[in-house]
């Protein structure tokens, strides 16, 4: 949200949004969608507010407000692709296609670390967690790179100690943290530097890395691998997305709310950003039309570059844009990128192996559709 407000903020201090030969300022309302909220809060934002894109993170707490938005024909912005289904065609995965860009983190670290090839890895048992499983575990089969030992733990399980005593009964050279919530995967890489581990560590997110290496040392972090960028990073410097100046967004963000950045403070702003370009094209706010001009051609570039409109074989729609992925390691205390991996590339020469593991967990589209909540 405070990634928005200064999206907002931007657009409005040059006139507002141009839509029909009129500029019009931009409004960012929020509403609470947990704890059984979020048809309440949908029907508010549509009904009352007339929004016209709803951001969320999706997932479990998000999915009873999907079925009525569908029949509005309301546009609906996700960060987790695995919500895709044919039966959700408004909504659409434009900036973050967790967890499909974590093949590149496993990618990088068996052609860089070929040493390091045992793994021992946890996960969660959600909507987050369980497709972020499944597509590790196809990774890791992908680089032939063998799994000696997997363990799922419920949502709000503290035990992070245990878990990792419990990865580390093989002698693993790598350990993987999966999708865990940042303050797990902060317990988790804090229990293993506890216990002495020295191989590798991978995850998706690093959230609060300077605490991270704070309650470790710099050596230890030093061997982590993630796939969330700060966005001052020189490799982001000369890209043309995203106000044309991602630095500048960063500066900006950190001026406003320092000590917040985490994987996903740019990421709603970055589909607005997306959003106010094919609003220009539609020259019209109007969800259908928008949604019709984000997906002219099946190509949109996205914040890594150029991307397209993909997800039929696994999401049953071609609702996710997908294109390249930062890798990212700790260097010199500083969270930095240090390759880019192609996932339309990976899924073209392993994406049979991710649709085994996708259906042995339960995630593939008509596995979920199947046990949909009612509208």
């Amino acid at each position: 949200m405070d990634g928005c407000r200064i999206w907002a903020d931007w657009i409005n201090d040059h006139g507002g949004m141009m839509v029909a030969g009129r500029r019009h300022r931009i409004e960012i309302v929020a509403r609470n969608s947990a704890t059984g909220r979020a048809r309440e809060a949908a029907r508010d934002l549509v009904e009352n507010q007339r929004a016209r894109i709803i951001l969320t993170l999706g997932g479990d707490s998000f999915a009873p407000a999907l079925p009525w938005l569908m029949t509005q024909r309301v546009l609906v912005a996700t960060l987790l692709p695995s919500d895709l289904s044919p039966d959700t065609p408004y909504l659409i995965a434009p900036a973050e296609v967790h967890p499909l860009f974590n093949v590149t983190g496993v990618e990088w670290l068996a052609r860089n670390r070929p040493t390091a090839r045992r793994v021992a890895l946890c996960s969660q048992t959600d909507s987050l967690g369980l497709p972020s499983l499944a597509v590790y575990r196809a990774a890791f089969e992908a680089a032939g790179l063998p799994v000696l030992r997997e363990i799922r733990y419920a949502p709000g399980t503290q035990d992070a100690a245990g878990i990792v005593d419990a990865l580390l009964a093989d002698a693993p050279d790598v350990l993987c943290w999966c999708s865990s919530a940042p303050p797990m995967i902060g317990a988790l890489t804090e229990a293993a530097h506890a216990r002495g581990f020295t191989g590798e560590i991978l995850a998706c997110t690093a959230d609060d890395y300077p605490r991270m290496i704070a309650r470790t040392s710099p050596e230890f972090m030093a061997r982590y691998t993630f796939q969330s960028p700060d966005f001052d990073d020189p490799k982001l410097a000369d890209t043309a997305f995203f106000f044309r100046n991602p630095k500048a967004f960063f500066d900006s963000y950190n001026a406003r709310f320092p000590g917040e950045w985490n994987a996903v403070s740019w990421e709603y702003a970055a589909i607005l950003d997306l959003w106010h370009t094919a609003v220009e094209i539609a020259d019209t706010v109007e969800p259908v039309s928008v949604l019709a001009a984000m997906k002219r051609g099946q190509q949109m570039p996205h914040v890594f570059g150029p991307a397209r409109w993909m997800g039929a074989e696994l999401f049953g729609i071609d609702n996710a844009l997908i294109g390249d992925w930062p890798v990212v390691r700790i260097i010199g205390g500083r969270a930095r990128i240090v390759g880019f991996g192609s996932v339309p590339d990976w899924l073209a020469r392993h994406g049979t192996v991710l649709v085994r593991h996708m259906r042995d967990l339960g995630q593939m589209w008509q596995q979920r559709v199947r046990f949909s909540p009612p509208a």
